[in-house]
Parts: structure tokens; sequence; C-alpha cells
């Protein structure tokens, strides 16, 4: 039996592992693939202790260093959390397989909604980016799309045209915006920005990476390129909190509720990152909710007394 299993191998899930490995805890961390969202990211100069450096290199020395401390990885997709009693829980994955634990911490992030159009799997980090804030610096003097509608969408126009983003299309299937009126009216007033409404996305296009972005309008059909160097997606994120609906509580966005240590409403499962509604979804900070979720672990499993709304 292992102490915890951490579900997700992002910032949170792999921070987390290294905080319950010095503490002396047997430590499975699963997750289908590592380094989480993070990876996504061509270059990160706001991660503190490096300058410089690509999402990829990030992750990789958080997962190094995890299992430097003990921690055991394990590439499965967990698919059901079940608590057979105190402190007793088993985790279920996709391949029939399960393992049991003591205490379970949920790291595992939310997707960036799919696009589910041609060249979306090609160019995910080679021009195409769910992470204005993260990606937005490499654009200056460059064109660029933005997908979306809402606040994420007008924001990430505004993030990109004041990084020096040469030129930047708003793309929205709707004639309206369910962002609000304030920021709308902000964007508008901005130089070089194109509002390309009733559009959807249909392909996007380049060799290496991006060169072009197919749209298609949604009431004629008619489909039109336009040339640019990356493509921003910003029509949200889907979380899967399915494998614990039964066990914890959560919001109307399917987000694990967690108090200020990050307990769930579920005495043993914890919960770190973008699971959970913390707010400013970054590398830096999911790293920081996944060592407090382990270090509240601790102190679950060693008998200490715990404060928060979901431990007294």
């Amino acid at each position: 039996m292992y102490d915890v299993i951490i579900i997700g191998g992002g910032a949170a899930g792999l921070t987390a592992a290294i905080y319950a490995c010095r503490k002396a805890f047997k430590t499975l961390v699963v997750s289908p693939e590592y380094g989480g969202q993070t990876n996504l990211t061509s270059h990160i100069e706001n991660y503190p202790g490096f300058i410089v450096s690509t999402g990829w290199d990030l992750m990789s020395k958080f997962k190094e260093q995890a299992e430097h401390f003990g921690a055991e990885t394990r590439t499965a997709k967990a698919v059901k959390v079940e608590k057979n009693g105190e402190k007793q829980f088993t985790v279920h994955f996709e391949d029939k397989t399960s393992e049991k634990c003591k205490a379970v911490i949920l790291c595992h992030g939310k997707l960036p909604r799919p696009l589910n159009i041609p060249g979306e799997k090609d160019f995910l980090g080679r021009g195409l980016s769910t992470c204005a804030t993260c990606d937005a610096p490499l654009y200056k003097g460059k064109t660029v799309a933005v997908i979306g509608g809402g606040n994420a969408a007008l924001e990430a126009v505004e993030e990109l045209r004041n990084a020096g983003a040469k030129k930047v299309y708003l793309v929205h299937r709707r004639s309206e915006f369910r962002a609000d009126e304030i920021t709308v009216k902000k964007v508008k007033a901005l130089p070089g920005v194109e509002f390309v409404l009733n559009h959807s996305p249909s392909a996007i296009k380049g060799d290496k990476y991006v060169t072009s972005f197919e749209i298609e309008d949604v009431a004629t059909k008619k489909r039109r390129e336009l040339k640019v160097d990356g493509v921003f997606s910003e029509i949200g994120h889907i979380a899967d909190s399915e494998m614990v609906r039964h066990l914890c509580k959560l919001n109307d966005h399917a987000e694990v509720l967690v108090d200020e240590a990050g307990n769930t409403s579920c005495p043993g499962i914890f919960a770190a990152g973008d699971i959970t509604p913390v707010r400013y979804k970054q590398t830096v900070i999911a790293a920081g909710e996944g060592a407090k979720a382990a270090l509240e672990c601790h102190r679950y499993l060693t008998g200490g007394t715990a404060t928060g709304e979901y431990s007294k």
C-alpha cells in the first residue's frame, strides 16, 4: 500500500511528490503524460530561478527531482477513486488495474477545450498556444489570431498587443461577445486588431510551425485563410473530475472544492492546481499549491490537527 497516490504529473503533482517523499512517504505519481500544460509552452521567462527555459525542460527537472527523492511514477490514466475506509483508498486505472493507498492528492489539472479541427494536434506547442500569458512575448512584430469571445480571448488580444504583436485577428463564431463590455470596449480601441466575427476555425496549417489559419463563415460556409505566425485558442478549459464526483464536492465548473490548506470535502483526499477553483492558472502557483497539499496530507496521515473548512 502506498502512503499517497498523486494523480497528475504537472507542476502541482510533481511538487506534491517532492514534498511527500521528503516526508518519507511511499509515493506514487500517476499521469497519462508528465509536464501538464507547462509542456506546451516553448519559452518560459517567469518561473523563479530560470531566466529562460522551455516548458518541457522545466517539467523534466520537476520529474527528475521527484524521482530523486524516491517518487515512483507510472504512465496511466486514473478513472475512479474508491474510499474503502478511514485512510484506505483504491485508485482504479483505465487499463483495469488498481493501487491502494492511505491518501490521494488530485493534481490532474484541466484540459484546454479542444478545437477538433485538422492541424490542432500537429501544431500544439508549435504555433498553436493555449496560454497568452506564457507565449505572447514570442510574437513581437508578428501576426497572430485569437479564437474566442469571452474575457480570456479579449484579454489575450490585449496581452498580445502589449507584447508587441504587429496584428491580431480575433475570430469569434458569433456577432456578440460574452466578455465584459468594458473589456470589449478597451480591445476595440486598440490599434492593429481586426475582429472576424461569425466565423469558426476550420484548420491550422503550416510546415514545422504555423503559417496560416483557415476559418469558415458560419452562415455561408465559405472558407478563407489568414496568414499568421501563431494561433491562440481561448475557448476555455474543461475539468475532468468524474473520478471523484461521488466523494468530493464540486462547483458548477466541475472543479474540486478545497479549503485554504488543500483539503477536499472527503477526508484523505486533497487537491491542488488547476483542478481546483484557485485563481491564476500559472505554473508557479500550481507548484505552490501542490506543496501545500502534500504538507496537509502529511499532517492528516500523522494525526495532526488540520485547519480549514473541510478538515474541522
